[in-house]
């Protein structure tokens, strides 16, 4: 009995130490992270192994790991950039990206927890300078703004994949430029407007006119071919058929044959 003090405060010592150290050795990562981990006395980063996964693991106490988001992130910039004949655009974009998981550890060892800051927005400002450089304000407030934003991403995206950083989009938001070049633009987009409405009503009215003039042509040839074709016997011919069909009327009295000036019957009388 007066032996177990003496056994049990080494015991209890341990155990503390033991909970100490499992307390320091254990790490959790949590969902859509990775962890790179830091040897102290054995080189440093680890970039020969894949990054620590999702979920609980020990490593040894004098060890460091650091944890990284590897899910897709999301970095908003508004940049002040010039337009092929020097006007200062405002430019309001963002970028989807994530680390690439495989070179975490390079990641970590080359560019360091603020790789964004020290690579992705730099790198994003240059290609949006060099890439809006190339057209006039017109074209950014018009029409080239889808171009715009593949451009920007694709210099981006050749830059930083050697970077071990994925971009996934680049999204041009918002394109502002000084009010009087958009007020400018905005009355030439009008009166351009406004032109192809009065082209389409010529246009239109030209072809209204020549459906008439083809439609009167038409009844112009019709009118000729018939007067061409009527010869005196056809129309006394008509004209006999016609006072026969009017003597069948109840209003008719008298019909007197070989009377008119043609020879064409003559119809005299009412009830």
């Amino acid at each position: 009995m007066d032996r177990l003090p003496k056994i049990a405060l080494p015991v209890i010592v341990a155990i503390i130490i033991a909970v100490i150290l499992i307390s320091k050795s254990a790490i959790t990562i949590g969902s859509g992270e990775a962890g790179v981990l830091y040897k102290t006395f054995g080189g440093g980063v680890v970039t020969d192994k894949a990054a620590l996964g999702e979920g609980f693991h020990l490593v040894a106490p004098w060890n460091k790991v650091y944890v990284y988001e590897v899910r897709q992130q999301e970095v908003f910039e508004k940049m002040q950039v010039l337009s092929s004949n020097g006007l200062e655009i405002k430019l309001d974009a963002s970028a989807w990206f994530q680390p690439k998981f495989e070179d975490l550890g390079r990641l970590h060892q080359e560019k360091g927890e603020s790789y964004v800051d020290r690579i992705l927005l730099p790198t994003i400002r240059s290609a949006a300078r060099s890439v809006v450089g190339r057209y006039t304000p017109e074209q950014l407030y018009s029409s080239k703004r889808d171009a715009i934003q593949q451009e920007i991403f694709e210099e981006t995206k050749k830059i930083v994949d050697g970077q071990y950083i994925q971009l996934n989009e680049v999204l041009v938001r918002d394109v502002t430029l000084p009010p009087t070049i958009k007020e400018a633009i905005e009355r030439k987009l009008k009166q351009e407007q406004e032109s192809l409405e009065y082209e389409f009503r010529l246009v239109t009215a030209k072809k209204e006119a020549e459906k008439v003039t083809i439609e009167a042509q038409g009844k112009a040839d019709a009118n000729r071919i018939l007067s061409a074709s009527l010869t005196d016997k056809i129309l006394q011919d008509k004209g006999i058929d016609a006072t026969l069909e009017l003597s069948k009327s109840p209003n008719s009295k008298v019909v007197i044959v070989g009377s008119g000036d043609s020879g064409l019957p003559l119809i005299l009388g009412n009830n």
